[in-house]
């Protein structure tokens, strides 16, 4: 696996200057989906603490397409100068180990990208629909070995930050449950409140109100430790299942810039992440911010990639 790049050495002499005025002008955010999502959740209030901290403009732009890839490709193939930011998720390599499956040149490498910061890692949360006779994971598969195929779980389409986690699920509690893809998360739990699945996934943000307005049954959860918003749903790992996944959303730039500009980058990154009002709009949608700069983000972003390509080549093609 290749590992990403954190920054480049070459021509530093040439730009210490440079980087001792960064920044100087507009930084451009992107975000690789449509408006709306955890991706948009996070980029909203870091553009408005960008330009308090800088004085500069921080403008978001929508570049989505490809599963997150037409954005993404967008921000690898762009000078590396320090003035493009991009917020993405786990889809960044979802979307590469999917190609390779099907032998498919991926729009973009990681070794384009360089990571910048880890801002959360929420776990996916597991819920059933309330007309399934099921109050938890030990019931759900039962019911799911007595009728094997008839359950349905809705995801945000194949190989995605949904699909992925319940096939872990499927494979460690040996159940068999068809998989109704959709175009994206929200579609996938519309499809479930609707009756149309019994089960899906999603993060505490995403499925909470339903929770709490009784349409959904929150059975499970993908981290190590219980959600403060959903503090009474156990983990799989409480259960005995060696299973973990995360709706993490990350800060990411142009790979190859000089060190001491990617620096600047970091720092700024840092202090908007730990800016209370940038904390305070993720906690009031029930996203616990998780900050961490790139070497301990690199850390945790190969951890995962490790577990998630390992589930995508046993689920295969089809």
């Amino acid at each position: 696996m290749k590992r990403l790049l954190l920054a480049a050495s070459v021509g530093l002499i040439a730009i210490n200057g440079y980087a001792q005025d960064y920044p100087s002008r507009t930084i451009t955010i992107t975000v690789p989906n449509p408006p709306g999502g955890m991706n948009q959740i996070h980029a909203q209030p870091l553009s408005a603490t960008i330009e308090k901290l800088t004085g500069q403009p921080a403008p978001i732009v929508n570049r989505s397409g490809g599963t997150g890839a037409v954005g993404t490709a967008y921000v690898a193939n762009q000078p590396p100068d320090g003035y493009n930011v991009l917020v993405n998720a786990a889809n960044m390599y979802l979307v590469i180990e999917k190609d390779k499956l099907y032998g498919i040149k991926s729009p973009y490498s990681l070794d384009r990208i360089a990571l910048l910061a880890l801002m959360s890692a929420s776990p996916l949360i597991m819920v059933v629909h309330p007309s399934l006779p099921v109050k938890n994971v030990k019931e759900l598969n039962a019911l799911a070995k007595s009728k094997p195929n008839e359950i349905v779980y809705a995801s945000s389409g194949p190989y995605g930050i949904v699909h992925v986690p319940l096939a872990m699920y499927v494979d460690a509690a040996g159940v068999k449950i068809r998989h109704l893809p959709t175009t994206g998360g929200g579609p996938a739990i519309i499809q479930t409140l609707g009756g149309h699945a019994q089960v899906t996934a999603g993060g505490p943000a995403s499925v909470y109100p339903h929770v709490a307005s009784g349409k959904f049954r929150a059975i499970a959860s993908w981290g190590t430790k219980p959600h403060p918003a959903l503090p009474n749903v156990p983990t799989f790992k409480s259960m005995g299942y060696d299973i973990e996944a995360y709706l993490w959303v990350g800060l990411f730039t142009t790979a190859g810039m000089p060190e001491p500009t990617f620096n600047k980058m970091r720092e700024l990154i840092r202090k908007a992440a730990n800016d209370p009002g940038f904390k305070q709009t993720l906690e009031k949608v029930r996203v616990v911010p998780d900050y961490r700069d790139a070497p301990e983000f690199q850390k945790f972003f190969d951890a995962d990639y490790k577990r998630m390509a390992a589930v995508i080549k046993k689920i295969g093609k089809l």
